[in-house]
């Protein structure tokens, strides 16, 4: 019994929270405010939940979001035309941007951007949360919006992304920012970003913005001026002294804290910085767009480059190309003078319809490179969109006969008669004489003002552009050797209406004024063709030189088939239809032009250091119609010997200025004598002026804008035809029959055939001055005839 006493003393007594089960027993419940306080417990648990969560969003994030490929608006840029030293020729485009490398930017410049932007850039992470949650809570609280973000994320923003304010925008920036901080240098990053911020002006970049606020480049920023462009990047409008000198202060206080941060970051010394003045930025230079004569120089440009493959359309939409072209700006300014000078500055719109129609184009090329050193297109490219320069729509009227006497030399052709074609040989210059030797069809060509000038040398057939006979020469070499000299001097051989028929001669192709130039610049260079160029040099982004085709020059025609041709071209100046082109006070050959109805007037013409031909057309405003330009600037006609030539004589004089004085050397074909021979070859067809055996000769008198020539066989004729014999060459006996009297000026009546013994044309006295048959003026320097092809025809001029 004792023994179960005490067993039973032992045992603990039993109560409602002790059921004897050995458990701990449980914590009071908490009550009134301590049931809102979290226990230690749920703080850390909802902590490392949060943070598990967070991990887990980043992660989700990351792996979700992609670097995108870049935003148009960043991707856009402009094209930059610059002239051949360098300066800024036109830009196209809506976006003003041009990316350069880092390398290109001067070290100023960045460290400016830097010290305004972000000046641990090289140290930091891609992202800085603190300054992000500053940002955030200055925005909140109303201090204004911030941005609180890094060079990168708004490198990321600019070029990536759109620029809405937006929290998913941001959630995206933040990490791109994130890979792209692992995927590219911070150098990289830096270039990206200073190629797409704004600084105002329209301008994107930095290269665009040193060019709009202080006309330099990039590369030539000095502290001063790379510290205010870096102030322009927090308020590009704002901070505009020029448009806001209201802002003035502002904008100087925050260009002061650019270039102090510059010092205490070791990128400039105290000494550079103190007494540093503010940079005040150029006027700004409203935009013009393609106005003037850009538009035609870019216009071409890129016609140029497509039609020779070295850029493509697509290629040149995107942009980034800095194309240095041939254009010499001296020179393009003299043209664009030239022009106002001699013709547009005479116009009376308001009073006379027909000088609404004018336009005008020109092309100056350089012989010896071949390089277009100026152009003209029109008045300005936005109100005549057609570029003068460059168009193939106008006849070109007599400067194509050059190239038939070329194509003579260079072929050695004879007349019909056997007899070598030389400035010096004798051709029938009688007025709608039916051409010799052309199976094609018959074809009489018009002369000018329905002139006959009988037997005339080729350089007074050229001096006075006598149509009859180049028709005539052109059959002699055959057309189609004519077409073919023509294509290997420069003029394309798609050209329109460039068909191998006698009215060749006369000019009825449609060549640019582009394309003349380049066939005359092959004549001024001895017969050596290099093809034209407008390029010297294209970057891409700053960096990628693009390939250009070489420059391949040939022996187009022989030296003295070119060399022969410009010494008659040398007479037309010094005697012709372009005297006028003597106010260049150079040596000068060249040859007037007008296209058929006197809807364009031309002048081609070289010195030895410059080959430039003007064309003034017409064309109405509204329809743009071809448009005689009969009564233009008050005058009766507009021919090649006026304005045309009076614009080339000035430009050539201007862009010549202080270069030295060349002469032409001159290697000729044999017989090409500067003076006629002392008596005409034997008339034969093709030759001389045979007619039904009755001949005409008619030599002396030939008048040009009141001017006489003189030609004459120094008195006598001696000519054998078909009709008899001449015996002792004197004037003035006339037995078995006679040639005919000569009159209204040159026109052949009553002609009969039989034998004629010392048979005259006309009473020739005064050493060789003719009366009785002179056949009158040949004006204006211009042709007509009746061409169209081997049928059918129409009047030419």
């Amino acid at each position: 019994m004792p023994r179960q006493a005490t067993a039973t003393a032992q045992t603990a007594p039993t109560t409602p929270d002790n059921k004897g089960d050995g458990k701990k027993p449980k914590r009071p419940k908490r009550t009134g405010w301590r049931r809102i306080i979290p226990t230690w417990r749920m703080v850390l648990g909802t902590f490392l939940i949060g943070t598990l969560l967070l991990i887990g969003l980043f992660f989700l994030g990351y792996s979700m979001v992609k670097i995108p490929p870049a935003n148009a608006l960043a991707m856009k840029q402009s094209n930059v035309y610059l002239y051949a030293d360098g300066s800024q020729l036109a830009r196209d485009g809506d976006i003003n941007r041009e990316n350069v490398t880092l390398a290109q930017i001067s070290k100023d410049a960045q460290h400016a951007v830097l010290a305004a932007e972000d000046r641990d850039f090289y140290t930091e992470s891609a992202v800085d949360p603190k300054a992000m949650i500053r940002a955030a809570w200055n925005t909140a609280t109303g201090k204004g919006k911030q941005s609180g973000s890094t060079i990168t994320q708004q490198y990321v923003k600019n070029y990536y992304l759109a620029q809405e304010q937006t929290v998913t925008r941001k959630a995206k920036e933040f990490f791109i920012s994130i890979k792209l901080d692992r995927e590219k240098s911070k150098d990289q990053i830096l270039e990206g970003y200073l190629n797409t911020s704004y600084f105002g002006r329209n301008a994107y970049g930095i290269q665009a913005a040193a060019q709009a606020y202080y006309g330099r480049d990039a590369t030539d920023l000095d502290p001063a001026r790379a510290a205010y462009l870096a102030a322009l990047v927090n308020a590009p409008s704002e901070y505009d002294v020029v448009a806001h000198p209201e802002n003035k202060a502002a904008a100087v206080a925050r260009w002061n804290y650019v270039l102090d941060g510059m010092v205490k970051k070791g990128w400039l010394t105290e000494t550079e910085r103190t007494g540093m003045k503010f940079p005040m930025p150029k006027e700004q230079t409203i935009s013009t767009g393609l106005s003037g004569q850009r538009g035609y120089i870019v216009n071409a440009i890129q016609d140029y480059l497509t039609d020779n493959d070295i850029l493509t359309k697509d290629q040149l939409e995107a942009g980034g190309y800095r194309i240095t072209t041939t254009l010499q700006k001296s020179r393009q300014d003299a043209f664009v003078k030239a022009v106002n000078d001699k013709l547009i500055s005479k116009l009376d719109k308001k009073n006379n319809k027909v000088d609404n129609y004018v336009r005008a184009g020109g092309a100056s090329v350089d012989p010896k490179t071949g390089k277009v050193v100026a152009m003209y297109g029109g008045i300005d490219y936005v109100k005549q969109y057609t570029n003068g320069a460059t168009r193939g729509d106008y006849q070109v009227g007599s400067t194509f006969k050059p190239f038939v006497f070329t194509s003579a030399v260079q072929n050695g052709s004879t007349t019909q008669d056997g007899q070598t074609i030389t400035p010096n040989t004798y051709y029938d210059g009688t007025d709608q004489r039916t051409v010799q030797g052309w199976s094609g069809g018959a074809y009489a060509p018009e002369n000018e003002d329905s002139k006959s000038y009988g037997d005339i040398t080729v350089r007074n057939a050229t001096d006075l552009s006598v149509n009859s006979v180049y028709a005539q020469m052109a059959v002699d070499v055959g057309p189609a050797k004519v077409k073919q000299t023509a294509v290997d001097l420069g003029i394309p051989a798609d050209t329109k209406d460039l068909q191998p028929y006698p009215s060749i001669a006369l000019g009825t192709a449609t060549a640019s004024v582009l394309d003349m130039a380049e066939a005359y610049a092959t004549l001024a260079n001895h017969g050596k063709h290099g093809t034209y160029t407008m390029i010297e040099k294209i970057t891409k982004d700053g960096t990628d030189e693009i390939k250009l085709p070489g420059q391949q020059t040939k022996q187009a025609v022989s030296r003295e088939a070119a060399d022969t041709t410009t010494s008659i071209l040398q007479s037309v100046v010094q005697t012709g239809t372009a005297t006028a082109a003597q106010a260049a006070g150079r040596p000068a050959a060249g040859k007037t032009g007008t296209a058929e109805e006197d809807t364009a007037a031309w002048f081609a013409g070289y010195t030895p250091d410059l080959a430039t031909v003007v064309s003034v057309m017409g064309q109405d405003p509204v329809t743009a119609a071809h448009k005689p330009l009969y009564g233009a600037l008050g005058l009766e006609r507009i021919n090649g010997g006026g304005a045309p030539t009076e614009i080339w004589a000035q430009y050539t004089q201007t862009a010549l200025k202080g270069k030295p004085v060349t002469d032409f050397d001159l290697q000729l074909e044999s017989g090409a004598e500067i003076q006629a021979p002392s008596s005409k070859a034997p008339t034969q067809p093709g030759t001389g002026g045979t007619t039904d055996g009755g001949t005409t000769t008619t030599t002396g008198g030939q008048t040009d804008q009141g001017r006489t020539t003189g030609q004459t066989d120094g008195g006598t004729t001696g000519d054998t035809t078909d009709g008899g014999t001449t015996t002792g060459g004197t004037t003035g006996d006339t037995t078995g029959g006679t040639t005919g009297d000569t009159t209204d000026g040159g026109t052949t009546t009553g002609g009969t055939t039989g034998d004629t013994t010392g048979g005259t044309t006309g009473d020739t006295t005064d050493g060789g001055t003719t009366t009785g048959g002179t056949t009158g003026g040949t004006t204006n320097g211009t042709t007509s005839g009746t061409t169209a092809g081997p049928q059918g025809t129409s009047r030419r001029q």
